[in-house]
Parts: structure tokens; sequence; C-alpha cells
């Protein structure tokens, strides 16, 4: 069979519902078989780690699958049950979960030394996740009813406001034996954004908006305004930074007419990828095949380490996630990667799980690993493009609409 036949060209249409369907295999059939949720990557030293913003992302994925029929209803609920269950018996501190967790005893696995407690980002994009299940599973029979309470409860014992030391700022791990050692601010701008967002949102222990302008938006030093490639980039750092910026934060969160004081959160992140992908075609290092097919700086595997990989930060490493969950943004172009990755690299870096984390073409290498967090941007982001389903969802949550408008947010979606 030649590659043409394997990969052949299909339709837009068909090629996204491909995308997703066969990616959505990694939080379906390779779960962790104890508790449900993702493992952080296939690789066999990580089969008992499972990764907290990866679950956030992977119980969204189940509302994508129930509403494309890959799975019923009844079978997203079954594994939410399990889901939730376990979560409410994981460790936590002070409400908050670690990055790594144990998926057989529950019990917080180290991501380094000192990072061996809380990780108020990751506990962010859990959050982010369980709430839209909150509002998507909302038929009054018992398993929804119980996913529901569940979560509620989760929802209402992260202490947010307990990781602000009594400052303006959040911070962003704790551990039970280093403390506040790793004295690491969540300030903007990056992929934490949503994590203020919840923290102000939170019924019990949250946030004032004066720790979300002082601490993550540092009362507007976190603007940028400088242009890169003819296009104005609102925040962040110079040339936008890895494009993960533009989708953890995104996949509950809408960022379509979400504005505050600081900017406009859908010019920022059409600003950002536009410059990201400018920056590949310009390709200054002259690393092969970059262009208008080949291009999406993020943080992937890069040989035997996990890297950060931007405009700043390059070594010829493109990174799947990064074009194809920038769909929403940047349509035209991200099909056009999208469509390179299988027609062309499919031989190379298409599997059972979909697309692998990354490739370099200068240096011949090509991934064999998936990671949880950024095989669920894939299905997300795409979903999002097409109808807008998690957007939808998480912002009707009540609680979350009364924390945007507490940050001075204003969104269509607001009342």
């Amino acid at each position: 069979m030649t590659k043409q036949e394997r990969f052949p060209y299909l339709e837009e249409a068909a090629l996204l519902d491909l995308v997703q369907r066969q990616t959505f295999s990694y939080f379906w059939d390779f779960a962790h078989p104890g508790c449900g949720l993702p493992k952080e990557r296939d690789h066999e030293h990580y089969k008992d780690v499972v990764t907290t913003g990866g679950a956030g992302f992977g119980v969204m994925t189940l509302i994508v699958a129930v509403e494309r029929k890959w799975i019923t209803r009844m079978q997203a609920a079954t594994r939410l049950l399990k889901i939730v269950s376990f979560l409410d018996r994981t460790e936590k501190h002070h409400g908050a979960f670690s990055h790594w967790i144990n998926g057989r005893t529950g019990k917080t696995i180290p991501f380094a030394k000192k990072d061996n407690g809380a990780d108020l980002v990751e506990t962010a994009f859990l959050f982010q996740g369980l709430l839209t299940v909150r509002q998507y599973f909302k038929r009054r029979n018992k398993e929804e009813q119980t996913i529901r309470t569940t979560i509620t409860r989760l929802w209402r014992q992260v202490e947010w406001s307990w990781f602000t030391r009594g400052r303006d700022v959040l911070y962003w791990h704790w551990s039970p034996e280093y403390r506040w050692a790793m004295n690491l601010k969540i300030e903007g701008y990056n992929e934490a954004l949503i994590t203020y967002i919840l923290a102000a949102a939170a019924p019990e222990h949250s946030v004032s908006r004066k720790v979300y302008e002082t601490g993550w938006a540092r009362g507007g030093d976190m603007k940028n305004g400088k242009s890169f490639y003819k296009t104005k980039l609102p925040l962040g750092p110079d040339l936008g930074g890895p494009l993960f910026f533009a989708h953890y934060s995104f996949t509950g969160l809408d960022p379509k007419g979400l504005k505050d004081r600081f900017a406009d959160y859908g010019k920022q992140n059409k600003a950002h990828v536009w410059i990201n992908y400018r920056y590949c075609v310009d390709n200054p290092k002259g690393f092969k095949n970059y262009g208008k097919h080949s291009w999406g700086l993020s943080a992937c595997d890069y040989k035997r380490r996990y890297r950060e990989h931007s405009p700043v930060k390059d070594n010829g490493t493109i990174c799947c996630a990064a074009a194809i969950s920038s769909i929403p943004y940047r349509p035209k172009a991200s099909l056009a990667a999208l469509r390179y990755f299988y027609e062309v690299l499919g031989h190379r870096i298409w599997g059972k799980y979909g697309f692998s984390e990354s490739y370099n073409e200068t240096r011949k290498w090509y991934a064999g690993s998936h990671i949880a967090i950024n095989q669920g941007a894939i299905i997300l982001m795409i979903e999002n493009y097409r109808t807008g389903l998690l957007w939808k969802w998480f912002m009707k949550d009540k609680d979350v609409q009364r924390g945007l408008k507490k940050l001075g947010f204003k969104s269509p979606h607001l009342k």
C-alpha cells in the first residue's frame, strides 16, 4: 500500500472527524484502568502516572464523544462516576491537586523534588473541565446527580485564597515538605489566566479583583503592545511565547468577545497564533520544511526531553498540537498544517492515538510519544472551531459568570 493510499486526501469535515475520533482513543482506551483518568504519556515508565491538567481536558473530551456519538451518554456518565469518585478520595493539599497523581493509590507523585504538593494551575485546568461537565451532565437521574454533587464538593474545597500567602498574587506551588520553597508567582501573561478566573469564581475561598489586577496583570505590566510581523501583540512576551498560552486556558473559556481593561482575548490569541505562524514561514534559522504547511511552536517532546519551543527558543521542532489546536483562531493555516501532518508525514507520526507529539525534519527525528494535555487540546479546540461546544457549556456556569464579572470582564456569554 502506498503512502497516498494509506493517507488519502479527505474533505475537511471527514479529516477533522478522523483526527478527533482517533485522538479520543488516548482518553477512552488508554485511560488508567484504576481511576479512568488519562495517563501522563504512553510510556511504560508512566503506567501509574495520571495527570491533573490532562484530566481536566480528558473529562471534556467525553462531552465531545457523546455529542459525536462515539460513546453513549451512559457510557460517559459511568466513566465520570469512576473519575470523580477517585478524585474525591485523592490526596489534596488545601483542596488543590498535585501535578501528577498515582492512578492506583490517589497519592501525590512528585513532578520535581520540591514540586511534591499542590499545583494550582494544573488544579485550575482540572476544574475548567469539571465545571464544564457539571453543566453538561444536568439530568436528574442518579448517575448525573452524583457527578454534579461530587464536583461541587471538590470545587468548594479548593482554598484559592490561601495560595496568596496574604499577598496580592497567587502562588503556583505548595509542598507539605518544602512549603513555599518554589516561590513561583502566577503572573501574566502565560497559560494560567483560567487560574485567576476560577479563583475569583470560587463559592468559597475566592480572591479579589485586586489580586487579579495586581498579581496576574501586574498593574498592566503584562501588556506588550509591540508589533511583530506587522501584527500588534496586546499581551505577553515578545513574539508571543509558546502556543499553549492560546490553548490551555481557552478550552472552556471562550475568548471571542472576551475583554477586560487589559486586552481583547480573541484578538490576543489571533495575534499570538499569527506571529508564531509568520515566524515559521519566515524561517530565520533555515530549518527544513518550515513554512505555510509546517509550523507551530509550543511545549512538546524533543528526543528524550519535554521542552518549551517558541520563536525565541527554536531548534527546528514542530509541535503537532500547536498548529492543530490553533484552528479556532487561524483555520486556513491550521488546516494546511493538519493536511501536511496527515498526508505527507502520516507514515511517520500518525498512529492509534492520532498524531504523535512532534517532529524535527532538520534532524530527521519524529516522536513516537503522546502526552495527555496536548492530545486533549487537539480534540477540544477542533470542537470549539466546529461547534463551540465546550465554550458553550463552560461559559454557562453561574460561578464562572460571577467570577468574570467580579474581575471586570465582558463577554457575549455574560447576562
